[in-house]
Order: structure tokens, then sequence, then C-alpha cells
């Protein structure tokens, strides 16, 4: 049945991939962005990809700000399901922690609290297994699930990881204490790759570009559990209509080496200076003195790590998609939309 879809964050990678697929859905969606100038943006990615170009007819939009209350209230008139998308996720990690976790934080918290106010009844939230996996592996050998959560004193917990568990904590808090009659579930994608819908593109789509630049010689022995970010936008529609007991869908496909993306991307395209060598340890660890992302990603040095995505295919219903392919084609849209010479 048709529902009204406040879609928090809508001018994002993730979330315009969403939209479409509400959209696609037979959904009514409120798109929440940061300028009143968003929503032209998010329709300019969004219409020509619909299936029927009158869809976007179901779309409107809401200005909002994650750290302020003005608006909330009126935007949530009507709504049948919150789906908020809006977190920073950036390239480096700040000086001040507070600069991610007050906004992912405070940002859920305002738009749970409207929506409760409102009486919606359903929020989908994106998450992260940042939220997840920093932590040790499990002592049993078994896979990372979803009854994991990251430690916040862990050596690999950046000030992005602990801002995606603490608003995660905070808005299962909240439901339980707060909002009883609210269904939470959360989407706890990995490391997103697929092909944006417009120029305003993700931070993941910032490592493929430092990839197809050929920024650096080679890249360093990290991988990350990936997944496509068309899946990560059908759960997040999926989840409107869940009835079963899960309530956190970890999205990922399977664990891929840096190196494993860079080859992939070589072959697709040649005459680019595309790194596919891996670089020592002690190299990049001493390169990450004068480089920011480089410095993120040292934790993860070698560290290879394994996911139970059974949930996730539960409430798709289906397998999920390669995401080697899904970068591939994210080099393709980059080119096609001139971000890449």
């Amino acid at each position: 049945m048709p529902q009204t879809v406040l879609v928090t964050g809508a001018s994002g990678y993730i979330a315009k991939h969403i939209v479409r697929q509400l959209l696609d859905a037979g959904h009514r969606v409120v798109a929440s962005t940061r300028r009143v100038e968003g929503l032209a943006a998010v329709k300019a990615a969004v219409g020509p990809r619909l299936a029927d170009a009158g869809a976007l007819d179901r779309l409107s939009g809401v200005t909002l700000d994650l750290m302020r209350d003005d608006g909330w209230d009126a935007a949530m008139a009507g709504v049948d399901v919150l789906m908020h998308t809006a977190s920073p996720f950036p390239l480096a990690q700040p000086k001040n922690p507070d600069d991610l976790i007050r906004p992912a934080v405070d940002g859920t918290l305002r738009a749970l609290r409207a929506a409760a106010k409102a009486g919606v009844g359903r929020a989908v939230v994106t998450s992260s297994i940042a939220a997840i996996s920093s932590s040790a592996a499990p002592s049993d050998g078994r896979a990372y699930a979803e009854g994991d959560w990251t430690d916040l004193t862990y050596p690999t917990t950046t000030p992005y990881f602990a801002s995606k568990t603490l608003a995660e904590r905070a808005a299962r808090d909240f439901v339980r204490d707060h909002a009883p009659g609210m269904r939470l579930l959360t989407v706890n994608p990995g490391f997103v790759m697929g092909p944006p819908l417009d120029a305003d593109v993700g931070t993941s789509m910032e490592v493929v570009m430092r990839f197809m630049r050929g920024k650096d010689p080679m890249v360093p022995r990290v991988g990350l559990m990936s997944v496509d970010v068309q899946d990560v936008a059908a759960a997040h529609v999926a989840a409107m209509d869940w009835d079963g007991d899960a309530d956190r869908f970890m999205l990922v496909a399977r664990f891929v080496w840096f190196a494993d993306l860079t080859r992939a991307l070589k072959a697709a395209f040649p005459d680019r200076k595309i790194p596919v060598r891996v670089a020592p340890d002690l190299m990049i660890r001493a390169l990450a003195l004068f480089d920011p992302a480089l410095r993120t990603v040292t934790p993860l040095l070698g560290r290879e790590e394994r996911f139970d995505n059974a949930r996730a295919r539960a409430l798709l219903g289906r397998d999920l998609a390669d995401p080697v392919a899904a970068t591939v084609a994210s080099g393709r849209a980059l080119i096609d939309l001139g971000l890449l010479r």
C-alpha cells in the first residue's frame, strides 16, 4: 500500500537512490534537505531514472537542519514512515570528534522526537557496520553479526565509528523509553559502492576517484566489507514492510581488498594510471603522517573481517550484488558525470 515517507538528508548519495526506489514503488516522498535548492537537485538526479516520469509528482520537499528544531513538527504531518539517512561521513577524521558525533546523535534524536510527537509508526534509520565492527573479532571465531556492537574504547574506533554507534544506541534508547509504539529498524551498510545519480557524490566515491586519478602509486593492504548502493536503498524500502522479529540489518555482500577493486578498475579502464600494487604497511604508516585520508585506514591494515549477512538476504529475499562490479559501474558513472577527465 502506498505510504508517505519523510527521507532526511535526501540529497545524499544513498538517499537519492532510496528516493528513486520509493517513487518507483508508488510511495509519496517528502525529501528533507538543508538548503532550499536541495529539492531541485534531488528532482534533477532522480527524475530521469524513474520508471514513470510522472512519479516525480509524488515528490515534495522541506528544509530541515539536524541541529535546529525549526520545521521538524510541521514536516512530520501526514507522514507514515520516517527514513532518517542524514549523518556526516568524512574521508578524513576531524580533529574534534564532536564535529561528527553531535550532529549524528542530536540529529537522529531530533528526527525521532518529531516523528513520535506526530504519531509516526515506523522509523528506518541508516546506521553502519561502523556501529558493529570496531572491536576485537569475536573470540569464538564466528563472523560479526547484528548482535555485535562497536567498542568505543577499541584502538580502531574513529570519531566516525563512534558517531554511528552513539547515534544508533541513542535511537534505540529513545524508542524504548519514549516511543514504545514506534517500530525502529536500522540498516547497517558496509562500504557502499555503485553509481552516483549526480555529481554530489559520497565519500566512498571520493575513494574511487582517488584510485581512478592515480593519486597513489600503490594501494594500502586494506579491505572492507562492501555492498552495492542499490541493495542498500532496496533494504530501506523493504524495511518499511518488514514484519519479522529482527530490527537490525547488516548490509554487506563480501569482504573486498582495495587491490581487488583497483585491479577491476584497471581492467575496465586500462588507459588510466590506476594503482594495482600493494604498498608495504610501513610505507602507509609513514605517509599517513602527512595524509589524513591514509591516517583513517592505517588501523585497518591487514585486517580481514567476516560478517554474517543472513538477515540482509532475508530482508531482500535474494543474494546481494557484487560490490566489485558496483565499483566498476561507479567509475563509469563518475566519467559520465564529468567528475573524472
